[in-house]
């Protein structure tokens, strides 16, 4: 079977953009920074929280995006390319920099009972998860609480259910197994669904009917 030809997943104005950037042209790169840049900056800030360090982050993915531009052979989008080079600059940061010692999980999950029920039953969303989730304040509160989870769990759940890359990705970025990954956004969704239930839950239909 024959290779994929190159540029195979680019659009025209990718396909341009690249030959330009590999040619020199001039505002090649202005263009890319400046169709990009805010995305990808979004990006950092998530994963690294500071905006100092997140600006940081970007200038760096940016240089190193530019020095590895001749083994990009095109097979994914020049945006999704850039996307991953800049989650791995920032999750180098995350390592090289001074943290305290990471605080456990285990307090922000729900209980269970010994036959693995949970001790209190979910609640329901008095709105609908949809419609809350789109409220400018409701995305403040929810990234609030991602932060609250620990840096191992925070990190999977950011990798994984907002910048949705896949588990094999997020295993090999995190140096770790998919079956690692696997569990720690399994207990970093059950710990966030129980953070976001303390202010979006009302009592489950049962409780409900108990109290009347």
């Amino acid at each position: 079977m024959a290779d994929a030809p190159e540029h195979l997943a680019l659009d025209e104005d990718e396909q341009a953009l690249l030959a330009g950037l590999r040619a020199g042209a001039e505002g090649a790169f202005e263009t890319l920074v400046r169709t990009t840049s805010a995305r990808l900056l979004a990006v950092a800030r998530r994963i690294v929280g500071s905006e100092e360090d997140a600006r940081d982050v970007l200038q760096e993915a940016y240089t190193s995006a530019f020095k590895a531009l001749p083994r990009f052979e095109g097979q994914a989008k020049l945006s999704t390319w850039l996307h991953r080079i800049v989650v791995n600059t920032a999750l180098m940061r995350l390592r090289t920099r001074k943290r305290k010692p990471e605080e456990p999980i285990e307090p922000l999950l729900p209980a269970f009972k010994d036959d693995g029920h949970q001790t209190q039953a979910a609640a329901e969303w008095a709105d609908g998860a949809d419609v809350a989730l789109e409220r400018a304040e409701t995305r403040s509160f929810v990234r609030a609480q991602i932060d609250r989870l620990p840096d191992t769990y925070r990190t999977v759940l950011l990798l994984r259910d907002i910048e949705e890359l896949s588990t094999s990705e997020v295993a090999a970025m995190l140096s770790t197994t998919e079956n690692a990954v696997k569990i720690r956004l399994h207990r970093a969704r059950q710990a966030l669904r129980a953070l976001l239930d303390e202010r979006f839950g009302r009592p489950p239909a049962e409780s409900r009917e108990v109290a009347r």
